[in-house]
C-alpha cells in the first residue's frame, strides 16, 4: 500500500506551495500550519512532510518553532528538511519533534556528512530529498543545478546503507501536469531494495494509483490537496 504524505512548505511560518521552486511564484494557503496538519490528522493520514523553504533558500533552519507546534500538537510522523547543514541542526530537528530528518543540499555537497548522519542515526530516520531537473541534482532550494546525475549518486550512497529517498521532479512541481512516472519506474528497477518516494506533479487519484502500481512506497502531494483536485474521500482507501 502506497502512503499519503501531505506536504506543508514554509515561508515565514505560512503554509505556501512555489511553482517549480520559484519563490516569485508563490500562494498562501494558510497561515496557520498546525490546522492544517490537524485537518490531516482527522482525514486519517499519519505522516506529514515538512519543508522550511526559507531554510533551504537560506541555509539554516528558519521555521522550526512550526516544527515545534505541529508535532507537539499532532501525532503525525513528520520528517522536516530545509536548512539542516550542521550536527547542531540535525539534533535541533530530532529534538522539535522530527521523526525524519530529509537531508537535501548538505547530502549532495557533503556526502561525507551525510554518510556520517546515516551512521549515526540509522537509515529509517534519515531521508534522502533528491530534486532534479533533467536527472540532475539541485541544490539550495533548487536554485543551483548540479552535473550529479541522480542515479549516480544514488548508487553511490546505497552502498553506505541510504534505504529512503523521495525524488523531486522540479519541472513537475506545481504544476499539476503528472508525476514524473518514468523515472520513478527506472529509479525501482535500479534500486529495488530501497523505498521511493514520489514527489511533485501529482494532480488527481489516478496519479496515486499509478504510482502505487510502478512500485512507489509512497507519495507526497501539495497543491492538488489544497486546491481540492484529491479529496480526502478519494484518499480513503490508501488510509487505513
Amino acid at each position: 500500500m502506497i502512503e499519503i504524505i501531505p506536504a506543508i512548505d514554509l515561508i515565514g511560518g505560512q503554509c505556501v506551495r512555489l511553482l517549480q521552486g520559484d519563490f516569485k511564484q508563490k500562494t498562501v494557503y494558510s497561515k496557520d500550519p498546525l490546522e492544517i496538519a490537524k485537518q490531516f490528522q482527522d482525514a486519517g493520514i499519519r505522516r506529514l512532510h515538512m519543508v522550511d523553504l526559507d531554510g533551504a533558500k537560506g541555509g539554516r533552519i528558519m521555521n522550526l518553532s512550526v516544527l515545534e507546534s505541529v508535532a507537539s500538537n499532532t501525532s503525525l510522523t513528520i520528517d522536516f528538511g530545509g536548512g539542516i547543514m550542521t550536527d547542531a541542526d540535525i539534533e535541533a530537528v530530532y529534538n522539535a519533534g522530527a521523526a525524519i530528518a530529509t537531508i537535501g543540499s548538505t547530502a549532495i555537497r557533503q556526502p561525507e556528512k551525510f554518510i556520517e548522519w546515516l551512521s549515526a542515526y540509522g537509515a529509517d530516520r534519515i531521508l534522502l530529498g533528491a530534486d532534479v531537473r533533467n536527472e540532475f541534482l539541485a541544490v539550495t532550494g533548487w536554485s543551483e543545478t548540479t552535473s550529479i546525475n541522480i542515479f549516480d549518486y544514488v548508487q553511490e550512497i546505497a552502498q553506505h546503507g541510504l534505504q529512503q529517498l523521495f525524488c523531486t521532479d522540479i519541472n513537475k512541481d506545481g504544476a499539476l501536469s503528472g508525476p514524473s512516472f518514468d523515472l520513478y519506474k527506472r529509479l525501482i528497477l535500479s534500486f529495488p531494495e530501497m523505498k521511493i518516494i514520489a514527489s511533485g506533479g501529482v494532480t488527481n487519484i489516478e496519479d496515486i494509483a499509478k504510482l502505487e502500481q510502478i512500485g512507489c512506497s509512497g507519495a507526497i502531494i501539495g497543491k492538488a490537496l489544497y486546491e481540492g483536485r484529491i479529496t480526502f474521500d478519494q484518499l480513503k482507501p490508501y488510509l487505513h
